[in-house]
């Protein structure tokens, strides 16, 4: 019998959650996304040293002699994500999501700004914008930054989404893509309630069944990328769903586990649940989130983890530049 993994592929594009190329090319995922603190897992290990340090050294030779340490990390810091995506378009089939700096996520001109300059660097050597998935965090700015390039053809995934009201927001917004975080979402639940969820009762997974149906009901080309899971449950109750992106030891789970997967979310399926079509704007938007606590909780809780992964990344990268300087005395 074909393993759960191998099932899951014919109804779902798996996507590789990570940034480590080996188990990029051990599972061969058609897509795969990365997020600040897994960028910055991967740039900490040894084996991706030289990939780290010939950023920096592109980075310096870019300013010049004159340039001061934090002006050479600052430029390195915005190229290493790239690096990284660049290395895995060389691995998958499919596309890459590269981040926008979460401290950005309430500023729709610099999220924008940023965004352009990201999809530069892969442009310049080659890469075409199909291929790249720019994420963003799905504040109501950022949510309107990605309406903005997607009529640019820079397409987008919205990251950190959590409510109904973010999946509606994007989907009028025309993003081309959602990642809903079921495991952060039960993560909540299980700590504000003190109950363990499993199987299709995880309010995670009744989310992203929530937006998965909502979207195909009412026509919606956004497709739903469910995230951030904590067991194989979660993901054999999504089968079906447009895509999910998975972390290498769930892939290894999966990989090793056989038996029958019913496909749990379908196109036909959803046009016959009765989904009431919510209207929204900002003002609507912000009421919802307001009402949403754990939605308002895990948005600002995501946001602020993968700020300070950033912040991290920024002193891991000082400190290689300095032991790269005196290496070289």
């Amino acid at each position: 019998m074909s393993t759960l993994l191998d099932q899951l592929r014919e109804m779902t594009i798996v996507v590789a959650d990570t940034g480590d190329f080996d188990s990029i090319t051990k599972y061969k995922p058609q897509d795969s996304t990365t997020n600040p603190s897994l960028i910055l897992a991967a740039a900490s290990m040894p084996a991706y040293s030289a990939l780290v340090d010939g950023v920096l050294q592109q980075a310096k030779e870019e300013l010049g002699a004159k340039a001061s340490s934090k002006e050479i990390t600052t430029l390195a810091f915005r190229h290493l994500a790239v690096a990284f995506g660049k290395k895995i378009l060389a691995i998958v089939k499919g596309r890459v999501s590269t981040e926008v700096d979460a401290r950005l996520s309430f500023d729709s001109k610099a999220t924008m700004e940023q965004a352009r300059e990201i999809i530069k660097m892969y442009e310049q050597d080659g890469f075409s914008r199909e291929r790249i998935l720019i994420k963003v965090a799905s504040t109501w700015e950022g949510i309107k930054a990605a309406e903005e390039l997607e009529k640019e053809g820079i397409h987008c995934n919205l990251t950190l989404l959590f409510g109904m009201h973010q999946a509606v927001a994007c989907a009028e917004a025309k993003v081309t893509l959602v990642s809903p975080f079921v495991g952060r979402i039960l993560d909540w639940y299980k700590k504000e309630t003190g109950k363990d969820y499993q199987g299709a009762e995880d309010p995670g997974v009744k989310s992203v069944t929530s937006i998965y149906n909502y979207y195909k009901k009412f026509g919606y080309k956004t497709v739903v990328m469910g995230a951030s899971f904590r067991n194989i449950g979660e993901i054999t109750e999504l089968a079906g769903c447009d895509l999910l992106t998975i972390s290498p030891k769930l892939l290894s789970e999966l990989d090793s586990s056989s038996g029958d997967l019913p496909r749990k979310l379908d196109p036909a399926n959803a046009g016959k649940t009765a989904i009431e079509r919510i209207e929204m704007n900002e003002k609507i938007f912000e009421a919802m989130h307001a009402e949403d606590k754990m939605a308002d909780d895990k948005l600002a809780e995501g946001i602020k983890g993968f700020s300070d992964a950033l912040s991290e990344l920024e002193v891991f990268l000082e400190k290689r530049l300095s032991a790269l300087s005196s290496a070289a005395v």
